[in-house]
C-alpha cells in the first residue's frame, strides 16, 4: 500500500509500506520533508529507506530535511544519476550528447547506495527509464502492481509522456535531457502492465494501460 504526499498539488512523493517500515520514493521540493515526516508519523512507521527516481531538484529538494530527521534511513539513487547529483554533468561517449537539463541542487546528503536496473530496493523492482535524465528509473511494486514512474509519464492535465510538450503541463518535457530516449523508455515501461501509475506530477491513475497507450501514440 502506498500513500501520496503532494506539494502544491504539483509534485509528488510516495510512502510505500514495507514489513520493516516505509520506503520513501522522492522527496518533492525544498521544505517538503515536513509533510512527508508528518505523514510517516500518522502511519506510525519509520522511514527506513529513500529511493530516488532521478536527481532533479523537485524530486530531491526535501532530502536534506529527511536525512536530518531520519539519519539511519538508507538513501539510494541510480549509478548514472549519482554523477549529476554530485555535480558531474559529463556524458558518456555512447550517450546522446545534449545538455543535461533541469535543476540540480547541491545537497549535504550523499547517497548510501547506488543501484542499477534489475536490482531491488525494499520490495520494489528497479526498471530503467532514462531520457528525462540519463539515469532515471521507475520502481514497480510487484505486490500491488503500482509503477512509480518518476517523470517518464505525468498525469497533470492528462496522461503524457515527457518526450513531447504537453500544453497543459509542459515542465517535464522542457526539463527532459533526450526526448527520443525518453520516448523509448515510456514504451519500454508499458509491457510491465501496471495496475496503477504513480507519477512524479499528477494523480495516481488506476488501470492506466489505455491511457499509457494513448500517451505513447500522441508522442510518436
Amino acid at each position: 500500500m502506498h500513500h501520496r504526499i503532494t506539494r502544491l498539488g504539483l509534485v509528488n512523493a510516495f510512502l510505500v509500506e514495507e514489513d520493516d517500515g516505509l520506503t520513501l520514493i522522492d522527496t518533492t521540493l525544498k521544505g517538503g520533508h515536513k509533510a512527508i515526516l508528518a505523514a510517516a508519523l500518522r502511519l506510525g512507521k519509520p522511514i527506513v529507506r529513500v529511493a530516488l527516481t532521478h536527481g532533479h531538484a523537485d524530486h530531491v529538494g526535501g532530502l536534506d530535511g529527511i536525512a536530518a530527521a531520519v539519519p539511519d534511513a538508507e538513501v539510494s539513487i541510480s549509478v548514472r544519476d549519482a554523477r549529476p547529483f554530485a555535480g558531474d554533468m559529463s556524458l558518456d561517449p555512447g550517450e546522446p550528447q545534449g545538455k543535461i537539463k533541469g535543476g540540480w541542487l547541491r545537497l549535504a546528503t550523499t547517497p548510501d547506495r547506488t543501484f542499477e536496473p534489475g536490482e531491488k530496493v525494499g520490495s520494489l523492482e528497479i526498471h530503467a527509464a532514462p531520457g528525462h535524465t540519463p539515469g532515471q528509473v521507475a520502481f514497480l511494486d510487484p505486490r500491488d502492481g503500482t509503477l512509480y514512474c518518476g517523470d517518464a509519464y505525468s498525469t497533470l492535465g492528462g496522461v503524457a509522456v515527457s518526450s513531447k510538450i504537453h500544453p497543459r503541463f509542459p515542465l517535464p518535457a522542457i526539463a527532459t535531457w533526450d526526448k527520443p530516449t525518453a520516448f523509448a523508455s515510456a514504451r519500454a515501461l508499458r509491457p510491465l502492465n501496471p495496475r496503477a501509475l504513480a507519477p512524479g506530477h499528477g494523480k495516481v491513475i488506476e488501470d492506466p494501460g489505455a491511457a499509457m497507450d494513448a500517451a505513447i501514440a500522441k508522442a510518436s
